[in-house]
């Protein structure tokens, strides 16, 4: 062999060596690492379907305390959760989720169209006073992975 082959057969070993502990140091920091979702709801007869996905993506991770979860609201699909009109089991999902502690993020803008306030909201409820898209963008811009069902 000569000097130019040895060469780069000893470069080559060290750039596998050294590829192999870097992909073993991001397996290490990906599992220690807590995925951040927001789920994006505008729409009155996704309402189920998305409260549906949010509980599967709990489930499917083995708990509340494996992901960070953010819902926001807004539009036509927040008069389901007006505590005067919801459904059983939208109530039910929701004490759920804020228990898990997810966040459930209504709309200020919405909230002032619908002519309804935080208290009638059902519980666990928080205002985005500066509305539901700005709220969207703000946890994108934390590293929130965006979802719309």
């Amino acid at each position: 062999m000569n000097r130019r082959n040895i060469l780069w057969s000893a470069a080559s070993a060290l750039g596998a060596a050294l590829g192999a502990s870097g992909a073993k140091a991001a397996t290490e920091a990906g599992a220690g690492h807590k995925l951040k979702v927001v789920y994006h709801l505008s729409d009155a007869e996704k309402v189920s379907f998305v409260l549906g996905n949010i509980q599967n993506h709990i489930d499917g991770v083995g708990g509340p305390e494996h992901v960070t979860i953010a819902l926001v609201i807004h539009g036509p699909a927040l008069k389901a959760f007006h505590a005067a009109h919801a459904n059983p089991d939208i109530s039910k999902r929701v004490s759920d989720f804020s228990k898990d502690g997810v966040e459930l993020a209504a709309c200020g803008n919405t909230m002032k169209a619908q002519n309804v306030t935080l208290r009638e909201l059902l519980p666990g409820f928080v205002s985005a006073e500066k509305g539901g898209v700005v709220r969207l963008a703000e946890l994108q811009s934390q590293g929130y992975l965006y979802l719309r069902p």
